[in-house]
């Protein structure tokens, strides 16, 4: 069986990929969580070369990173990508821009499952950003009928797409039309719903990721267990 080494779900964006995918998909796993902390750098590399997660290990396998994850369960399981041939291309192109862009999206909207933020302002670029997700997935809706991105079935590229929706939300980004049923529709998913779930009841708190949201607004709620004492 697989072992799927990841951090805190209501911080770690990365980890949701993989774990999504292979929840939905019906992939066995099992889940070894890691709190991030001072020792995240000593503690990761006693798992994976990059010492970062998410990392799957597969017997004497290890994979490290989300994408080289996910190509390597498309190798050995089926529904990872979509069967049409122009969507798994689709797919492909954005998960990949998804994996290797928006930036501004990152640094200003970390994820942060159990909060709401009002946001005081928002950046040329973080607009830019937010412009091109909503863009993308009205595309894919579009495209190939829904309700998921690439199709009538969750994939990869919805897996790699799923941080962002818990971002928007935290964040109160409101898009519209087609791409706010998509909003809404992930996060009713059944797998999408169950990390959420877990994320709240993490009674830990990392000080630097709760720290960025003073930079872009202030907490409004907050539904995460308190912290243990």
């Amino acid at each position: 069986m697989y072992t799927l080494h990841i951090a805190n779900k209501n911080y770690s964006s990365w980890s949701l990929r993989p774990w999504v995918l292979m929840r939905t998909l019906g992939i066995e796993f099992t889940e070894n969580l890691h709190h991030f902390d001072d020792k995240v750098a000593i503690e990761f590399r006693k798992f994976s070369p990059a010492g970062k997660v998410p990392c799957l290990v597969d017997g004497e396998t290890t994979v490290w990173d989300s994408l080289a994850i996910t190509e390597y369960l498309a190798e050995r399981h089926t529904g990872v990508w979509p069967a049409d041939a122009n969507a798994r291309a689709w797919a492909r192109c954005a998960a990949a821009e998804m994996h290797s862009g928006f930036g501004a999206l990152r640094g200003q909207h970390g994820m942060n499952v159990g909060v709401r933020v009002e946001v005081t302002a928002r950046s040329p670029e973080l607009l830019a950003d937010i412009a091109r997700v909503e863009a993308l997935w009205t595309e894919g809706l579009g495209r190939f009928g829904g309700p998921f991105l690439a199709g009538a079935k969750f994939t990869a590229v919805d897996a790699f797409f799923a941080p962002v929706v818990y971002r928007f939300r935290t964040y109160g980004v409101a898009p519209t039309g087609a791409a706010a049923a998509y909003l809404s529709h992930m996060l009713q998913h059944p797998a999408m719903r169950q990390w959420e779930t877990e994320a709240l009841a993490e009674d830990f708190r990392d000080p630097p990721h709760d720290a960025e949201i003073a930079t872009v607004g202030k907490i409004t709620a907050d539904y995460r267990v308190p912290v243990a004492t």
